[in-house]
């Protein structure tokens, strides 16, 4: 490490939040971008945002981990979607199933509390995601609604397919507003590779049993119809909410590509060059959903050149504030 002046290090000084220049959340990001701490990583969080989003050759994918859509974050993530913010979507299968129930129910969860037994939950048929409830019910009638689709929509009762295209399917058939409907009208896809860890799939696997279903989902395939997205785009991006399976499998793909093409095209760029993360994860376990960004660069995932931030903070006050500075600084709000 070269040695520094004491000059070096003292170059800015902080500038305290003055609430009275503050006249919008885009403000407030500015703001706080000159304080400390993860206030400061949020405000530089909107600024390399902004910059995904407005590089029009920047193909930007949203992976979402976590129970964003029972905390209440569907309608940001539908509003991305409209308004074509994000190009690609990986999710947990949790989240589709949430954002399915909520499409079928007109909103299927409830303002719970923690503070609660939930042994007598379990005998009302409850069930609890820390302060939300869901009643086993929604789930019911979600179901009984997703084989009204199926039975529709497939011709036959034994087929392979992608997961992806399998979610696109499903969307068309879905009139309410939600993730699945809007993605699938903006010809955005949805990627769930642990898409056997969900409700959804349970209910698939069940209609085996009681319709005669035998689904076969191909998810290598989805790998590769991912890559085939990423090659297609000179510049990629990442807004990783959490970690988990979306976060690793998004981030997979260059080290794949790389696998696949080092020996043939000797001029490609491998890594995303943009990235803003939400997470509360911490690094020093080893475990992959705490595995920094400069961590990953080490597996060629994003580039030596990459523009990155991780905010340590919970997702459900982060990234309504990041998301609503956003459309603030792009004036569509």
């Amino acid at each position: 490490m070269a040695h520094h002046n004491k000059k070096d290090y003292l170059i800015k000084k902080i500038i305290p939040y003055d609430v009275k220049k503050i006249n919008n959340i885009d403000d407030i990001l500015t703001a706080v971008k000159y304080c400390g701490f993860q206030g400061r990583n949020l405000g530089k969080a909107l600024d390399i945002l902004y910059k995904m989003v407005t590089d029009k050759d920047c193909l930007t994918i949203l992976t979402l981990s976590g129970a964003m859509v029972p905390a209440g974050m569907g309608d940001l993530i539908c509003t991305l979607i409209e308004y074509k913010l994000i190009d690609v979507l990986v999710s947990t299968g949790a989240n589709i199933t949430h954002d399915f129930i909520d499409a079928v129910m007109k909103g299927g969860h409830y303002i719970g509390s923690h503070q609660v037994d939930d042994n007598v939950l379990f005998r009302h048929r409850i069930n609890r995601i820390y302060n939300v409830f869901l009643p086993e019910e929604n789930y019911d009638r979600a179901e009984k609604e997703l084989l009204k689709i199926i039975n529709k929509a497939f011709p036959t009762k034994e087929f392979e397919i992608l997961p992806s295209e399998f979610f696109r399917i499903i969307g068309k058939e879905i009139k309410r507003k939600c993730i699945l409907s809007a993605a699938a009208n903006k010809d955005i896809p949805i990627f769930v590779p642990a898409i056997s860890d969900s409700e959804f799939a349970l209910d698939l696997i069940k209609f085996t049993v009681t319709e005669g279903y035998d689904i076969d989902f191909r998810v290598l395939r989805d790998v590769r119809k991912f890559a085939n997205i990423i090659r297609k785009a000179s510049t990629c991006g990442t807004i990783i909410i959490g970690g988990g399976v979306p976060r690793n499998w998004a981030q997979q793909i260059y080290p794949y590509i790389e696998n696949i093409e080092r020996l043939t095209r000797k001029d490609y760029e491998f890594g995303y060059k943009y990235s803003i993360r939400i997470h509360t994860a911490t690094e020093y376990d080893g475990g992959l959903s705490g595995c920094t960004i400069a961590e990953s660069k080490s597996w060629g995932k994003y580039s030596s050149d990459s523009k990155y931030v991780s905010v340590w903070c919970d997702a459900t006050i982060a990234l309504p504030i990041l998301i609503t500075g956003l459309l603030q600084r792009l004036k569509i709000m």
